[in-house]
């Protein structure tokens, strides 16, 4: 648990340093948050790489995969449903300038709930030395098919505020064809496999991916065909071949495992640990990103009542699997799906673009701030869940 323990200590660091950096710097340097982004999604990308070289797909099982997804579908669901019904019923303002009808609003901003931090957790349960139990296994294709999730059902989100866009039917076109390639080519890519080779992967789909974005974006709408980094990246992982024949590897490489491998991994582990921290929305300086219009004990009490409605509806994987898995194992996967993150804070970021305001938004960024403050806490449950 040192691993997992440092790890929570360098997020809570950037949460920190969020907050501080306004403050004593005043006006940040210009696309200061686009570069966070990127650096971010590039360790992001490095990661799920990573995740997808040790994911074993059983091509013949079809039909757990299809279980699995609707499993992880439904825990995301009911966060979603639950922080809407929430923001509705407690914290809607009751005038709004905005020509958006409130309950459009609550559910964008509501998604914030729904997927769970795959970077984050696998980063951290890697970290506590529980990847070889199946929680850790169960844990990895639930948090990956709810971001997965989690992006889908933001485009017809985006229909509602919006309208239709062409950019969205190619994103959801795209990603079936990923998904269809990721399949065909499982483990018949051989190529380099070294961390300098996955970071250059790594480099290389975010690049594609943020290209992409730029060159289809509408200005107007601001709608553009962004593909989650999360996907290409795990399905080039899993398309890489697990065999390193000596004509793939390039002098002076030190093949996966070795501990220069491991230093490297604890070492993007951390940088990516400390960019999702910094990349909260800060509540402080001259132009504060969240405006926060109440008493500090009425907000406290707003965000631990969003943190835990949050919570509550990951716990829907606790009535399932009963017959692959123990109640210990099973209510181990459900609070490892307790981390939120990346996805979470971009589906925030996004409504704040849209010019979404009011205090429910900045509720769900603290309920966020606070779930990631948390992570170590999760981590440790599980960890004694499973060793009990």
């Amino acid at each position: 648990m040192k691993r997992a323990a440092l790890l929570t200590a360098i997020l809570v660091l950037g949460l920190v340093l969020s907050q501080l950096l306004p403050v004593y710097l005043g006006e940040m340097p210009p696309h200061y948050p686009e570069a966070l982004q990127l650096m971010t999604m590039t360790l992001l990308a490095f990661i799920m790489i990573q995740v997808g070289r040790e994911f074993a797909i059983d091509l013949k099982n079809r039909h757990q995969y299809l279980v699995d997804y609707g499993v992880a579908a439904t825990a995301a669901a009911f966060p979603w449903i639950f922080c809407t019904l929430y923001f509705l019923a407690f914290l809607m303002p009751e005038q709004t300038h905005s020509s958006t009808p409130p309950w459009i609003e609550a559910l964008l901003a509501a998604r914030f709930a729904a997927p769970t931090s795959a970077g984050v957790l696998f980063s951290m349960l890697a970290a506590a030395g529980l990847s070889a139990t199946w929680t850790f296994r169960k844990t990895r294709i639930l948090a990956i098919f709810d971001d997965l999730d989690t992006v889908l059902f933001m485009i017809p989100l985006k229909i509602l505020l919006v309208g239709w866009a062409w950019q969205m039917g190619a994103a959801i076109c795209t990603m079936a064809v990923l998904l269809l390639l990721g399949w065909k080519f499982y483990r018949r890519l051989r190529w380099p496999c070294s961390w300098p080779w996955i970071i250059l992967y790594s480099l290389t789909v975010t690049a594609l991916s943020e290209i992409t974005y730029v060159l289809t974006r509408d200005e107007q709408t601001r709608v553009g065909m962004h593909i989650e980094i999360l996907l290409p990246a795990f399905l080039l992982g899993c398309a890489l071949s697990t065999k390193h024949p000596k004509d793939v590897i390039v002098p002076g490489e030190n093949p996966p495992g070795l501990k220069t491998e491991e230093k490297v991994g604890l070492t993007i582990s951390a940088a990516f640990m400390l960019l999702v921290g910094l990349s909260m929305p800060a509540a402080t300086g001259a132009n504060p990103a969240i405006v926060l219009n109440m008493e500090i004990p009425t907000i406290l009490l707003h965000v631990l009542a969003v943190t835990v409605v949050a919570n509550l509806g990951k716990m829907f994987t606790l009535f399932c699997y009963k017959k692959e898995a123990s109640f210990k194992e099973r209510l181990a996967v459900s609070i490892a799906l307790f981390p939120r993150g990346e996805v979470g804070a971009g589906v925030l970021a996004l409504s704040l673009s849209y010019g979404i305001q009011g205090p429910f938004l900045a509720i769900a960024f603290l309920s966020l701030a606070l779930n990631l403050i948390l992570t170590g806490g999760f981590i440790y449950i599980v960890k004694r869940l499973i060793s009990a």
